[in-house]
């Protein structure tokens, strides 16, 4: 089991650089939580590849729906409390915390490719990258 942020979901189901280390990850681990917060964000990634026309309408819809399938019921919902916690302890945006706060409730990492959450965080976030090295 493992904590994924927005980035992580969005390299799983659109093309991009770290496309092909999700597959990796996914094979390491198959059992990824997240905050519900990476619907809307994963949304407006999503905006931005229709701008770009590196997808299609339809191709937006199906990717939509097939992420959103992909994560059901694997979304932990935090209290407002932990998240002001963690806002006072770094620099983070209250939008990454949303997914710290995720892998710190279930006791384990959270899988990034966020510099500042990877700074802020060391011992809890970890790099697909590495998390992939570490587990292969």
């Amino acid at each position: 089991m493992i904590a994924v942020d927005t980035q992580i979901v969005a390299y799983h189901f659109l093309p991009a650089e770290n496309s092909e280390l999700t597959e990796k990850l996914l094979l390491l681990d198959s059992d990824w939580f997240t905050s519900p917060l990476w619907r809307y964000e994963f949304r407006n990634v999503l905006a931005l590849y229709l701008r770009r026309k590196l997808v299609s309408s339809e191709s937006a819809i199906r990717i939509a729906e097939s992420a959103e399938t992909f994560i059901k019921n694997k979304e932990i919902k935090i209290p407002p409390t932990k998240v002001v916690e963690l806002i006072n302890r770094t620099r983070c945006t209250a939008y990454d915390v949303e997914f710290v706060a995720v892998a710190e409730e279930l006791g384990t990492r959270l899988i990034t490719t966020d510099k500042e959450i990877l700074k802020e965080f060391p011992k809890l976030a970890i790099s697909i990258k590495d998390f992939i090295k570490e587990n292969a």
